[in-house]
């Protein structure tokens, strides 16, 4: 049995078309259609990674929150952190963004950042960045969840986020007011 979305069928929940593919994988590509903002997390080292995972969690206190998969090559260091810069990027930040999202390389080779005291990166080219102190770790599934409670940032308030949807990076854009995007 299917439903029909855009033109395209699909399988309706509960039936064997939808029961067949492993739970996993329904995850995986059903969250390719959702648009995440995109961000570097650093931690002393240094090491980063690009993350989407990234979100407030509270405002009083003000704390936030990402996830790691616990076997990423820089889970060591973000256990070992008791700090931790997030960092905000732009469209122009997209080649970062994919330069922290690979592994086996130096993800702050030719890239510009400021220590802090405690050695902690800040990435100079971000146009909006925090930085916040842990206040919790929890492995959850194949995920470490992080949590800290914000003690810095800076940024310009204008400008425009990255966006990851769809396997591919995009520019998040406002939409007109009550048209969406125009269509139908």
């Amino acid at each position: 049995m299917t439903a029909t979305t855009h033109g395209r069928p699909r399988p309706l929940p509960g039936t064997e078309a939808a029961e067949h593919a492993p739970e996993a994988e329904i995850l995986r590509r059903t969250l390719r259609r959702h648009a995440a903002g995109v961000v570097v997390v650093t931690v002393p080292g240094p090491a980063g990674f690009t993350a989407t995972s990234f979100t407030s969690v509270s405002l009083e206190p003000p704390l936030v929150s990402f996830y790691l998969g616990r076997t990423a090559s820089t889970a060591a260091a973000v256990r070992a952190a008791d700090r931790f810069a997030v960092h905000v990027l732009g469209p122009q930040n997209a080649a970062l963004a994919r330069q922290f999202a690979r592994s086996g390389i130096d993800r702050f080779a030719g890239v510009s950042w400021t220590a802090a005291d405690d050695g902690l990166p800040v990435l100079d080219e971000a146009p909006a960045w925090l930085t916040a102190r842990v206040t919790r770790r929890q492995a959850i599934g194949d995920h470490l969840l992080v949590v800290g409670q914000v003690d810095g940032g800076g940024g310009d308030e204008g400008a425009t986020g990255l966006v990851h949807h769809a396997g591919a990076f995009a520019a998040a854009g406002t939409l007109r007011p009550g048209g969406g995007d125009g269509r139908g």
